[in-house]
Parts: structure tokens; C-alpha cells; sequence
């Protein structure tokens, strides 16, 4: 019998319904993208976290199902569904992930030992992270590429090197050194896969003829991209604010 989705009652009927199919799924037949979907819906339709972190780290655990290593490693990291924030179980979590070739799951693992943190208990080793974040650009992970540039635009300092103020730092300072070439590659691919600070910063180097030969028109391109996007970003969120008006 098919649903009447613009009757109320059909739709909390059909809501109902889908979350029985996927316990069904999920606990009884035991597929892995079933018990996804159920942390899914326990996040997004019964708001319960715990039930919902549950059913990723179990997913995960059990079933190597990647994208529920990244959902419960993301949880880890937020505190959210489980006891305390914790770094080190996030770690290990989107490491998981990685393994089995979640580009979220790399990125999230490459950014946690490039970051300066140290109260996270993440030991920093930028040039695994930065492999790291490579290996999610090369999935297509928009977000990669544009970290990744970053890290070539200005450079990455070994850990805990200090230098006083004014004070030049020396090329074998960096872990990673200055790179605009490396930096165009990343950046180019970044604003292909649609990050907006990415196709930005590609107008710029054209601009400037940074890692690449100048040239103004394809300068004025991506900057024309960017605004684009930008545009996009803003009438989505005042459709759905609209949206959210109608609805209330």
C-alpha cells in the first residue's frame, strides 16, 4: 500500500515503519549498510546518540563497515553519544576508517596528528598526517586538498622548534618546506572537487603567478567560481531558514 506523504499520518506511519526495517536489517539479517542506516536513523529521527553511537562502534567493530568507523570516531571527537570527549578512541576510530579507504576517515586521522594540540594526547607526526591527507585528496575529499595546499603555502615547522621574535627560520626548521608549485596542485584540485577557500586561493595565484605562470583572466575565472559558490552557500541557508518558517 503506498503512502500518502502529504498526510501526516502516513508519514510518522512510514517513518515508523523504516526504523523497524532497519533493526530488522541490521540485527536479524546482520548487513553492515542496514546497521548504518539505523545509526542513521537513530541519530536524525530519535535523536538518541547513545543508541546511535552504539550501533556505529558496533558496525565498525564487527562488520568493518568504514563509514560507521568515521561516524562513531566523530563522536569520539565531539563527546557526543558517549561518556567524554576522547581524542585518542576518535584516533583510533577514524584509523579504521582509513584502513579501509573512508576519505573522512583519513582526513580526520591526517588533521588530528598535523594539528598543534597538545592537549589532545595525539603524538604530532605531520609527515604521516600529511600522507594522510593525501590519501583523502586522492579519494576526492574537496577538504584534503585545500589543508594539504595550505601546508605548502606556508610551510609546516618541525615540533617544538622556537625562535625568537624577528628572528629568521631556517629551511631545516620545516618539516614540510614552502612548496607554491606542490601548493597550485593541491589547490587546483581542491577547487575542481568544489572548496570554495580552494578555488579563492587558485584566483590568487594566478593573480600573483604563485606556483604557476600568471595570468589575469583565469584569475578573474576562479574568482568568478568562488563568488558562485558563495552565493550558492547563501541562498541555501536562507532557503532553509524559509523553509523552517513554513514548517513551524
Amino acid at each position: 500500500m503506498p503512502y500518502n506523504l502529504k498526510s501526516e499520518t502516513d508519514v510518522k506511519e512510514y517513518i515508523t515503519n523504516l526504523g523497524i526495517e532497519y533493526r530488522f536489517g541490521c540485527y536479524s539479517e546482520k548487513n553492515p549498510e542496514v546497521c548504518h542506516l539505523l545509526g542513521d536513523y537513530l541519530e536524525a529521527i530519535d535523536k538518541d546518540f547513545q543508541k546511535a553511537a552504539r550501533v556505529y562502534q558496533t558496525n565498525c567493530d564487527d562488520y568493518k563497515y568504514p563509514k560507521s568507523c568515521y561516524k562513531y570516531g566523530a563522536y569520539s571527537l565531539l563527546g557526543k553519544g558517549v561518556k567524554k570527549q576522547d581524542y585518542k578512541e576518535a584516533y583510533k576510530y577514524f584509523e579504521k576508517g582509513c584502513n579501509l579507504n573512508n576519505p573522512e576517515s583519513c582526513l580526520h586521522q591526517g588533521l588530528l596528528l598535523v594539528s598543534n594540540n597538545s592537549s589532545n594526547g595525539i603524538s604530532p607526526n605531520i609527515l604521516k598526517g600529511m600522507s594522510l591527507l593525501e590519501k583523502a585528496c586522492t579519494e576526492k575529499n574537496a577538504n584534503a586538498c585545500y589543508y594539504i595546499s595550505g601546508m605548502y603555502i606556508s610551510g609546516v615547522r618541525k615540533p617544538n622548534v622556537k625562535t625568537k621574535a624577528n628572528e629568521e627560520v631556517g629551511e631545516d626548521s620545516y618539516e614540510v618546506k614552502k612548496d607554491m608549485k606542490q601548493a597550485y596542485k593541491y589547490t587546483l584540485e581542491g577547487c575542481n572537487l568544489g572548496n570554495i577557500y580552494s578555488c579563492a586561493n587558485l584566483s590568487q595565484m594566478y593573480a600573483r603567478g604563485d606556483g604557476v605562470e600568471k595570468n589575469q583572466e583565469l584569475a578573474e575565472k576562479y574568482k568568478k567560481i568562488a563568488l558562485e559558490m558563495q552565493e550558492e552557500m547563501t541562498s541555501q541557508k536562507t532557503l532553509t531558514f524559509g523553509q523552517g518558517l513554513e514548517n513551524s
